[in-house]
């Protein structure tokens, strides 16, 4: 009786040394390896996460042979233009807030424009056609050109500040408005600007 007692108690002892061997490794482990995207809050997460699903995407239909060598370069140095603007925008804002995002190449001004615009001539938070807010130019593979989408707020206020102050003719004598903010201001305004929640 006291050999099964002895031997019962070794399994037991054995037991636990091996739950907190199996334990251990993983709580220290989990510890040292961080989230990479941890430090930001739940939307920039959820988008950063959608863009690593889109590479996917990209990557999945190229060994399926669905798509050509071109487009897999193209789009996928798209995905990190756009993930490098998103972490430049939610680290400058400190915001867990995000614009909706466009990337395009020089060569694909028309899917976004009517009349497109010179690259070489935009400025950084320059508005154009009441809708897209150009952030900037980031260098990934190509150049891709960062629009933020204006929600519909955005472009309603700038439809009725425009009817109130209409252009004028004379753009010589034209002085800028102390009110509107400059290209860097208004950028981390639209990027740290909260969604308006309607009743």
């Amino acid at each position: 009786m006291t050999s099964m007692r002895s031997v019962l108690a070794t399994v037991a002892g054995f037991a636990v040394v091996l739950l907190l061997v199996m334990v251990c490794p993983e709580t220290s482990t989990h510890r040292t390896i961080q989230d990479p995207d941890g430090e930001f809050g739940p939307v920039v997460r959820a988008y950063l996460g959608y863009l690593r699903n889109e590479q996917e995407v990209v990557d999945d239909r190229v060994s399926r042979r669905e798509v050509n060598q071109a487009y897999y370069r193209r789009n996928s140095n798209r995905i990190r233009a756009l993930r490098e603007m998103a972490l430049r925008l939610a680290r400058q804002t400190h915001n867990d807030y995000l614009p909706e995002l466009e990337a395009v190449a020089r060569d694909e001004f028309g899917l976004l424009f009517h009349r497109p615009p010179r690259p070489d001539s935009l400025r950084d938070g320059e508005v154009l056609q009441n809708t897209f807010r150009f952030l900037g130019a980031v260098r990934s593979g190509e150049v891709f050109y960062i629009f933020a989408r204006l929600d519909h707020y955005e472009q309603a206020e700038l439809m009725e500040r425009a009817s109130q102050n209409p252009a004028k003719p004379d753009l010589k004598q034209a002085k800028p408005d102390p009110q509107t903010p400059t290209g860097s201001e208004q950028i981390e305004r639209a990027a740290s600007r909260p969604r308006r929640i309607t009743p």
